[in-house]
C-alpha cells in the first residue's frame, strides 16, 4: 500500500465521496460508458459539468446527508440516534432537489426515530436501497479507530434510522469495515473475504456473490440503486483500477445510479489513496448545499475539516 498518512485517508474518504457524487449526479441513469464518452481522456478537465438540474460540482442528498452524520457525530460527542434522525427530518422536510424515496417515506411519515424505518418496511417490503451506504463516509472515518466490531455495530445502527432490511445494515457494515482497513493503511481488497465472517448469516452469501473478485457489474441480478450490486460496484471499481481518478470513472461508466456508485467507490478510494490523489479541478468546484440549515454550503475545505475532526474525535 502506499505510504499515505491516516489524516490524508480519513480526508479522502469523506472529499473522495463527496467529489464522486458531484460528479456522477449529472450521469444518473444514463446509458453506461457515458462518462467516458464524453470525456475520452481521463485529465483533460470539465468533467465537473452539472446537467440533470445540477450545478457544476455540486453535491446531491448522498453528501448532504453525510454532512448530517458528520455533525450530529461531532456535536453529540458519539452516536445520538435521535439526533441524528432529526436533522434527517429538518434536512427532508426543506423540499431538497434529491431524496431518496424511501428515505423520504420514513423521514416524512410522522413515526417516532426509533419505529419509523421498521413500521414502513413492514408495510412496503422495501427496504434495501442504497441510500444508507451513500452517507456512510463520515461515520466510517469516525468508529474506525473502535475496531471491527465497533464500526460494524454502529453502521447498521444508522442505517436502521432510514432502511428496515437487515440488507442495507450489512452493506453499510462492510463497507465501514472495508474502509477501516484502508485507514490503518492496509489494502481493503485482502479484507474483503474475512469481513465477509461477520455479515449476518441470513445476508452472508449474497455479499460474498457480489464481493467475489469474479463478479462483475454486468452480473447484477438487481438495479445498482440496491445496496448489494451498489457495494459490489464500488469494490469491483476499486478491484480494476490504480488510482482514484480511474476508479470514480469506471463507477459512473456503470450507467444507472451513478452518483450513489460513484459516491461509495469515491469513499473507499479515497481512504485508499489518500486525499492527495483527488483531482484539484474536482474538488474545486465541489459545494454541499443543507437545506434546512440555514442556507449553508459547504465546500472541500470544510469538508476535509470535518474529515478530520471525524478523524480525531472520533470513538
Amino acid at each position: 500500500m502506499h505510504t499515505r498518512s491516516r489524516t490524508e485517508r480519513a480526508v479522502g474518504t469523506v472529499l473522495g465521496s463527496a467529489v464522486g457524487d458531484a460528479l456522477g449526479a449529472p450521469f444518473e441513469f444514463g446509458p453506461e460508458g457515458a462518462f467516458s464518452t464524453r470525456f475520452p481522456a481521463p485529465g483533460d478537465g470539465g468533467e465537473m459539468c452539472g446537467g440533470g438540474g445540477w450545478d457544476p460540482g455540486e453535491a446531491t442528498d448522498d453528501t448532504q446527508m453525510a454532512v448530517l452524520v458528520a455533525e450530529s457525530l461531532l456535536e453529540c460527542g458519539g452516536l445520538r440516534l435521535p439526533d441524528m434522525f432529526g436533522r434527517f427530518r429538518r434536512w427532508a422536510t426543506a423540499d431538497p432537489k434529491d431524496i431518496g424515496l424511501q428515505t423520504e417515506a420514513v423521514l416524512s411519515g410522522g413515526d417516532p426515530w426509533d419505529l419509523a424505518a421498521a413500521l414502513h418496511f413492514q408495510t412496503s417490503q422495501r427496504g434495501a436501497g442504497n441510500g444508507a451506504l451513500m452517507r456512510a463516509a463520515p461515520s466510517a472515518v469516525y468508529f474506525s479507530r473502535a475496531g471491527r466490531d465497533a464500526t460494524m455495530d454502529a453502521a447498521r445502527h444508522i442505517s436502521a434510522l432510514t432502511h428496515g432490511d437487515r440488507a442495507a445494515w450489512e452493506g453499510t457494515a462492510v463497507l465501514h469495515e472495508l474502509v477501516r482497513v484502508a485507514l490503518e493503511g492496509h489494502d481493503p481488497l485482502d479484507a474483503v473475504e474475512e469481513t465477509l465472517g461477520y455479515v449476518h448469516p441470513g445476508h452472508r452469501e449474497r455479499y460474498a456473490t457480489v464481493l467475489s473478485p469474479g463478479w462483475h457489474p454486468d452480473l447484477a441480478t438487481e438495479f445498482n440503486g440496491a445496496v448489494w450490486p451498489c457495494l459490489g460496484s464500488a469494490v469491483w471499481a476499486l478491484r480494476a483500477t490504480s488510482s482514484y481518478e480511474d476508479a470514480v470513472r469506471a463507477a459512473i461508466d456503470l450507467g444507472g445510479d451513478t452518483d450513489t456508485v460513484a459516491a461509495v467507490t469515491g469513499g473507499l478510494a479515497g481512504a485508499v489513496y489518500g486525499s492527495g490523489a483527488i483531482p484539484e479541478r474536482w474538488s474545486e468546484v465541489l459545494h454541499v448545499p443543507l437545506p434546512g440549515f440555514g442556507g449553508r454550503v459547504l465546500r472541500a475545505p470544510e469538508l476535509s475539516h470535518l474529515a478530520r475532526r471525524l478523524d480525531r474525535e472520533g470513538e
